[in-house]
């Protein structure tokens, strides 16, 4: 008999089952720990490819790996029980064809045991988003500002600033759903146009910096816990984690310089040895056995 387990992890369906029911509540999450502790609260967690500037020093996400989204995706799928793990395609895996990206992602949904991928563009993303969504692996687009095509816009900065740029993204948005995405972050783009963009498609739009008019929103995890050293406008610091963690490492480095730590009751002592005499056993003396000539 097969055993399940007692909390059924969300997938692609139930999250666009949302749209227009309650707010879409995720976090980026790139660690068991921090995983575990976000499931209580996430519908779905995203292991973005933001993980090679959080995590990894880079200046921007281009030189993130396959394998180092594999590496993350494993620890947050551990880590995480309820909620659905959505694992971002880096730069560089899925723009060559759609059999390019299938055979990626199948990777990454095979390797990590995730329950869907993430790929950055619009109307230029429609038919492979169609093709991996055909062939079993859920799709979420990602339109707005794509941070992967950073050295083309030329910096991190807010589309649809003008009207004239609100027909193409949102076609953006209209092409993803229309080839199948079960849901599409919606970055750093005026209000209002977060707002037609949401009416205007059945799948959850998830706002990063796209105001409270999307279905959902999305944070960078160290970014409202207040440990990353700059963050975007639309970032609401939620948690000073920073302050916390050098306080703690400042406390343990005066501690260890005056001799406070480690104290007695952080060391181990010997065990009791028994009390009593102690019996000798004589061992019967051995004649030595005669080598044979």
């Amino acid at each position: 008999m097969s055993l399940h387990p007692m909390t059924r992890r969300l997938m692609a369906p139930d999250i666009t089952a949302m749209k227009r029911v309650k707010p879409v509540i995720s976090l980026t999450s790139y660690h068991a720990h921090t995983a575990a502790i976000a499931d209580k609260y996430c519908d779905f967690l995203l292991v973005g490819d933001s993980l090679g500037m959080v995590m990894h020093g880079f200046e921007t996400t281009v030189p993130v790996t396959l394998d180092m989204m594999i590496v993350h995706g494993r620890a947050v799928v551990r880590g995480a029980k309820r909620a659905l793990v959505v694992i971002d395609m880096p730069f560089g895996t899925y723009e060559e064809s759609p059999s390019v990206a299938f055979r990626n992602a199948s990777r990454v949904m095979k390797e990590t045991d995730c329950g869907a991928v993430k790929l950055e563009g619009g109307r230029r993303m429609a038919e492979t988003t169609r093709y991996l969504v055909e062939r079993g692996i859920p799709v979420m687009g990602h339109i707005g500002l794509t941070p992967q095509s950073i050295n083309v816009i030329g910096g991190f900065k807010t589309q649809g600033r003008t009207h004239e740029e609100w027909i193409a993204i949102e076609e953006d948005a209209r092409a993803l759903a229309e080839a199948g995405a079960f849901a599409i972050v919606v970055e750093a783009v005026p209000a209002p146009l977060a707002a037609r963009i949401t009416d205007a498609i059945p799948v959850p739009t998830i706002g990063i910096g796209a105001s409270s008019n999307c279905d959902g929103q999305i944070l960078v995890m160290e970014d409202m816990l207040g440990l990353s050293p700059r963050v975007p406008k639309f970032v609401k610091k939620f948690g000073a984690i920073a302050t916390a963690i050098e306080d703690a490492i400042k406390s343990y480095a005066d501690d260890v310089r005056d001799r406070r730590f480690p104290a007695e009751e952080h060391s181990y002592g010997m065990k009791e040895e028994a009390t009593g005499q102690l019996t000798v056993t004589p061992q019967a003396t051995k004649k030595p056995k005669k080598l044979s000539t």
